[in-house]
C-alpha cells in the first residue's frame, strides 16, 4: 500500500454503520481491496477479514467491537471505523461517531431492519453527521429500488435522495446509472465497473430519475428551482456542488447502490466520499474545537492488547503531536505518549508524529479513558462532548472460579470497563458477589469470554440475587436474655423489646423508653446494634424492614453485664420475637419503560402480562415516527431476562429502562416457592 500522502483535503475519518448483518465489515474489506490496502478482500465467514479479527468476533461471526483501518485513495488518506450493528455493542458506535467526518450507513432492502436503521439514523441526525446510505446486496434485490426507498424513507428525517438507478437485465441488476455524472456502468466482479453507452429505456429512466433527484436538491436551492421551472438543464458542476453542500448541511441523505461481497459500487462510493464528504476542519467546527496551536484530540476507543499494552484510538482536530509528548485530559489526568500508530490495516507501523485530521492509536495513555478530550498544552482542555453509556438491561453475578484469582478478576474487569463503558460492575453487599451489568445476553457472554481468553481469569456465574425482604404484620412484646457462666466473670444481658410494624417504605426505627435504670444508658447503643444484627436475616430468610423496635425494660448484673452481653440479648430477643409477628415476604417492584416499534406493541403488552407486569400507560414515542412507549410496574424477579424476549419481539430494536418503585407483599404459593428456593440455595 502507498504511503499516507497528505493532500489539501487532509485525512478523513469515515464511520461504517448500519443494522446487524447488513454487510459493513464486508464493505470495509472491499474498500481495502479496491484501494490497494490489502491484496484481496478478506472474508468474515472464512475468518480472514481485517475487521472482526478478535477471537470473540471470529467465534460468533459478528462484530463485537469497532475496527479501524487506514488506506489511501487518489492521494487522500482515509480511516474507516467499522462499527458493530448489534444494539448490544452500540456503545462503540456512539463513542466513535463524534470523531468522524461522515458516515456510510450500510443497509439492505429488508423491512424488518427498519427500526434498527431508524435508531442509527437518529443518532447521526442528532449529532449532525453527514451521511450516505449504501444500499447493499443490490445483486439480491427482489424489489424495485424506488419501492425500497419508499420503505426506508420513514427511518430518515431528511429526504433519501437516489444518486444511482440500477440497470436491469431481466430479473438481475447488472450495473447502474450515476444520475449526477449522467453515465452508465456495468458491474465487473472484483474489478472496476465498465462505462457503457446510456441509451434506450435506460436513458428514459435516467432522465426521469435525475429530474426527481434535482427536484429534491432544489428544495434548498432557489436558483436550481428556477432552472427546473424554466426547463433549463443545470451545469453538472453545479449539481455536484449542491449534492456536497446539502449533504454537509444535513439536508439530504444521498443513496448509492452496490454489493460489498462482489466489490460492486465501491469505487463510486469512494469518489463520492472524496468529493462530497467534509474534512476534519468542518468536523472540528461542528464540535466547537477552539483555535489551538497545541495538539487537541478526542479518544474514541480504548484497547488492551494481550502483549502490546493499552492503545487509545484518537482523532486529532488541531496541532501537531510528537511521540513522547505529554497529554492533559479533560478530566485532569496526564499521560506521556509512548508510540503513535496508524489506526489499523497493514499500515500499523510506528510513526514519529501525527497532524490535525489524523486518526491514530496512541500507546500507554494509562490514565486516560474513552470519551476524554486530550491536549498537548500545559492545562487540561475543556471536554468537547460527553457520551453517556446506555442504561444496562441484563445482569449476571460473577466470581473467580479460583479464589486466588479475585484480585486478577478485579483488574481484568477494570480493563474491560475501560474498553467498553456500557459494561458496569456493582458489588452486592449481601452476597459479596460482583454483579456485571451489560446490554444483553451476547454482550455479557463476550465479556466472560474476554475475561477467560484475554485476561486468563475463569469465572463462575449465576443470575443475580433478587432483593427480597420481609416485614411483619403483628406487634408483640418479647424478652431477650443472654446468661452465661463459665468461671470468673460471666455474661448477662436482659432486655424487653416492643416490636411493631411500620408503613411500607419507612425502614427501621429504634427507640428506648427505659425507666429507673433497668438497663444502664451506656448499654443502650449495644442493644440497638444487637437489633440491627437480628434484622439481617429474618424467619423467612431475608433482611427485615419496615418495623420499629423499642427497648422498654430489662435488667443487668453489676459484674457480668457488658456491651457484648446486651448486644447478644437484643439479637436473641428479636430472633425469637419475629416469628411470632406474622412475617410476610416483600418483593421489589420496578417501573419499567419500554420503547418499541408500534407493530410490536401488542407483543410487548403480552410479554408484560405474562411476567406479572401491570401496564400503566402506553403512548407514541415523542419524536419517533412508528414507535411507542409502554410504562408498567413489574416485579424485579420478572425483569431478569426481559430484554431477551423484548429484542426477539422487536427484531433487536426494542429496549427499556427501569427504576425501583416500591416493595410489595408476596403471599400464597408464590411466596412459598421463593422461600423454598432461597433455602435450597443457601
Amino acid at each position: 500500500m502507498g504511503q499516507d500522502v497528505r493532500s489539501p483535503r487532509g485525512p478523513r475519518c469515515i464511520a461504517l454503520v448500519g443494522p446487524f448483518q447488513s454487510g459493513k465489515t464486508t464493505l470495509l474489506e472491499a474498500i481495502l481491496a479496491r484501494t490497494g490496502a490489502v491484496a484481496r478482500a478478506g472474508s468474515v465467514d472464512a475468518g480472514t477479514s481485517v475487521g472482526d479479527a478478535s477471537a470473540e468476533a471470529r467465534h460468533h461471526k459478528m462484530s463485537v467491537s469497532l475496527t479501524a483501518a487506514t488506506t489511501t485513495f487518489m492521494g487522500d488518506s482515509y480511516t474507516f471505523v467499522d462499527c458493530p450493528g448489534s444494539v448490544e455493542f452500540s456503545h462503540d458506535m456512539r463513542a466513535a461517531l463524534p470523531a468522524v467526518d461522515a458516515a456510510v450507513v450500510v443497509c439492505e432492502a429488508d423491512e424488518k431492519k427498519l427500526p434498527q436503521l431508524q435508531i442509527i439514523l437518529r443518532e447521526l441526525e442528532d449529532l449532525k453527521i453527514p451521511r450516505f446510505l449504501f444500499l447493499n446486496k443490490i445483486d439480491r434485490a427482489n424489489a424495485r429500488v424506488r419501492e425500497t426507498l419508499a420503505t426506508l424513507q420513514p427511518a430518515s428525517r431528511v429526504p433519501l435522495v437516489l444518486r444511482q438507478i440500477p440497470i436491469w437485465n431481466g430479473e438481475l441488476i447488472e450495473g447502474f446509472v450515476d444520475l449526477a455524472l449522467e453515465r452508465a456502468f456495468v458491474y465487473r466482479e472484483h474489478k472496476a465497473s465498465e462505462v457503457v453507452e446510456l441509451a434506450g429505456g435506460n436513458l428514459d429512466r435516467e432522465k426521469e430519475a435525475r429530474f426527481s433527484m434535482l427536484e429534491k436538491l432544489a428544495d434548498h436551492d432557489d436558483a436550481l428551482m428556477e432552472q427546473l421551472l424554466e426547463d433549463i438543464q443545470p451545469p453538472r458542476d453545479a449539481v455536484f456542488d449542491d449534492l456536497a453542500r446539502e449533504l454537509r448541511e444535513g439536508q439530504i441523505c444521498p443513496v448509492l447502490l452496490g454489493s460489498a461481497a462482489r466489490e460492486n459500487g465501491v469505487l463510486r462510493l469512494m469518489k463520492a466520499l472524496r468529493h462530497e464528504a467534509p474534512d476534519a476542519t468542518a468536523t472540528a467546527a461542528r464540535l466547537g474545537v477552539p483555535a489551538s496551536k497545541d495538539a487537541l484530540g478526542y479518544v474514541f476507543k480504548t484497547l488492551h492488547l494481550q502483549h502490546g499494552g493499552k492503545l487509545s484510538l484518537t482523532r486529532l482536530f488541531a496541532g501537531h503531536l510528537d511521540d513522547g509528548a505529554t497529554l492533559q485530559s479533560s478530566t485532569g489526568q496526564s499521560a506521556r505518549v509512548s508510540g503513535i500508530y496508524a489506526a489499523g490495516s497493514s499500515q500499523d507501523g510506528k510513526r514519529a508524529s501525527a497532524e490535525a485530521g489524523d486518526t491514530v492509536a496512541l500507546g500507554k495513555l494509562d490514565t486516560i479513558k474513552t470519551g476524554e478530550t486530550v491536549s498537548s498544552g500545559k492545562t487540561a482542555p475543556a471536554a468537547l462532548l460527553t457520551v453517556a453509556p446506555m442504561p444496562p438491561v441484563l445482569a449476571i453475578s460473577i466470581a473467580a472460579a479460583d479464589r486466588k484469582d479475585d484480585v486478577k478478576l478485579g483488574q481484568a474487569l477494570l480493563r474491560l470497563n475501560e474498553e467498553d463503558a456500557s459494561l458496569t460492575m456493582v458489588q452486592n453487599p449481601r452476597t459479596h458477589d460482583t454483579v456485571l451489568w451489560g446490554q444483553g445476553e451476547m454482550h455479557l457472554r463476550v465479556a466472560l469470554e474476554r475475561l477467560r481468553e484475554r485476561f486468563g481469569v475463569n469465572v463462575k456465574s449465576h443470575p443475580p440475587v433478587v432483593g427480597y425482604q420481609e416485614t411483619i404484620r403483628k406487634p408483640i412484646t418479647q424478652r431477650g436474655r443472654h446468661k452465661k457462666q463459665s468461671g470468673g466473670h460471666g455474661q448477662f444481658g436482659d432486655v424487653v423489646l416492643d416490636i411493631k410494624p411500620l408503613a411500607r417504605g419507612e425502614g427501621f426505627q429504634f427507640a428506648e423508653k427505659v425507666v429507673g435504670g433497668a438497663v444502664p444508658r451506656n448499654y443502650i447503643p449495644a442493644v440497638e446494634e444487637g437489633v440491627v444484627d437480628g434484622l439481617t436475616r429474618g424467619p423467612l430468610g431475608f433482611p427485615v424492614t419496615d418495623l420499629a423496635v423499642t427497648l422498654t425494660d430489662g435488667s443487668y448484673h453489676s459484674v457480668d453485664s457488658s456491651d457484648l452481653a446486651f448486644r447478644t440479648a437484643a439479637r436473641v430477643g428479636l430472633s425469637e420475637g419475629l416469628p411470632l409477628c406474622q412475617p410476610v415476604l416483600l418483593e421489589p417492584i420496578h417501573t419499567v419503560e419500554i420503547v418499541c416499534p408500534t407493530d410490536a406493541t401488542a407483543k410487548i403488552n403480552a410479554i408484560l402480562s405474562a411476567r406479572r407486569g401491570q401496564i400503566l400507560s402506553f403512548d407514541t414515542r415523542d419524536g419517533w415516527q412508528g414507535w411507542d412507549c409502554v410504562r408498567a410496574l413489574m416485579p424485579e424477579s420478572e425483569i431478569g431476562e426481559l430484554i431477551v424476549e423484548l429484542r426477539s419481539a422487536t427484531a433487536g430494536a426494542g429496549s427499556f429502562t427501569r427504576q425501583f418503585d416500591h416493595m410489595a407483599e408476596v403471599t400464597g404459593r408464590a411466596a412459598d416457592q421463593i422461600i423454598a428456593a432461597h433455602r435450597d440455595a443457601a
